[in-house]
């Protein structure tokens, strides 16, 4: 992978919805947090400042780019003693709430950053000419050439339609397969742009928007990692405890609206049943029943955060036995064991 090639900048520190996450986790002097997507630190930089030099910081991210925003966030506020755990979130929560590691404030920025989509080496970007990687962690296995070039059209048009929402993911698989190897993002721009209706290049945004956008998902599986960290975030909580989740589009904020929901109902028995037999009682209470979403002020002085929402619950009381994690599985690739930097500072963390 090609080094990058733009220095940190301050674009890199623009929080989304950032009042709002400040307000709504209540950090208060001597509670823990963690940041499970550390990112460029924005958002840590202001839950920290809360903390006001009295308790303890957990950075989380996949990315080995942000260790160099964690060294400044860690000269700034080190009376916190903060770590970073570099792994998948899914993982590195599930090892914490394992050794029993609790946390009063849990933040989870999702999807991809400003710092990445602003270096066309990472190739996240349909916007500039790069190589076709995609990977969060460029360590990972698989990149988005690889998906494009390995995966059968079926599967192609699959990931498309389920991740992308695509409505012309048949026809964008049939010509990639019929082009195919591809190894750079314009390449696959220009696939797309052959593939569907003229009418539909010049609609709302960008032609190559959703392909990438399933891409991206496939190859970090960012759905099923999400799908793992909200019932470890919620572990790691004490009454009282906060949990605030910011998503991007529908498919995250529907998975997070559901485990929201499904958490403050508590009941699982069928509908039909006259009296609750289950015994299950609500982990979590929902600070509101909308998404909260960005003002037009702050969509004006950054476009990106235009399809945020914020969703804030509580918790209100934890009983061993809860039926909050979800019984799929995932692949075994990756998952026999955490991180090393994960698991030689657990204890310490702790």
């Amino acid at each position: 992978m090609l080094p990058s090639i733009l220095p940190p900048s301050a674009t890199d520190h623009v929080p989304v919805l950032a009042d709002d996450v400040r307000r709504l986790l209540e950090v208060r002097p001597g509670e823990s947090v963690v940041d499970c997507t550390f990112g460029a630190g924005g958002h840590a930089a202001l839950l920290a400042a809360d903390l006001q030099g009295r308790g303890r910081f957990i950075a989380i991210d996949r990315d080995p780019s942000v260790r160099t925003y964690f060294e400044s966030f860690k000269r700034r506020f080190g009376s916190l003693q903060p770590r970073l755990l570099r792994g998948e979130l899914s993982l590195v929560l599930e090892q914490l709430a394992a050794n029993d590691v609790q946390a009063d404030a849990i933040l989870l920025d999702l999807g991809v950053s400003s710092m990445q989509l602003d270096r066309p080496e990472r190739g996240f970007s349909y916007a500039v000419d790069a190589p076709l990687d995609m990977r969060m962690d460029p360590s990972a296995d698989m990149s988005a050439a690889d998906l494009v070039n390995e995966a059968s059209e079926k599967e192609l048009a699959q990931i498309f339609r389920r991740y992308g929402e695509e409505r012309y993911a048949k026809q964008i698989a049939r010509a990639v397969v019929r082009v195919r190897p591809l190894s750079r993002t314009s390449a696959l721009v220009d696939v797309i742009r052959a593939a569907i209706p003229a009418p539909a290049r010049f609609g709302e945004g960008h032609p190559a928007k959703r392909v990438f956008q399933a891409l991206r998902i496939a190859v970090n599986d960012e759905l099923g990692s999400l799908e793992h960290a909200l019932p470890a975030a919620v572990e790691m909580l004490p009454s009282g405890g906060r949990l605030a989740v910011i998503s991007f589009h529908s498919l995250e904020d529907r998975i997070v609206k559901t485990f929201m929901r499904d958490a403050e109902r508590g009941c699982t028995c069928p509908p039909d049943f006259p009296v609750c037999v289950c015994g299950n009682e609500p982990v979590m209470r929902a600070v509101s029943r909308k998404p909260i979403r960005p003002s037009a002020e702050e969509v004006a002085d950054n476009p990106r955060a235009a399809s945020a929402r914020l969703r804030v619950a509580v918790k209100v009381w934890w009983r061993a036995g809860l039926p909050l994690r979800r019984v799929s599985k995932r692949p075994s690739c990756g998952r026999a064991r955490a991180p090393s930097c994960v698991r030689s500072i657990l204890f310490a963390a702790a």
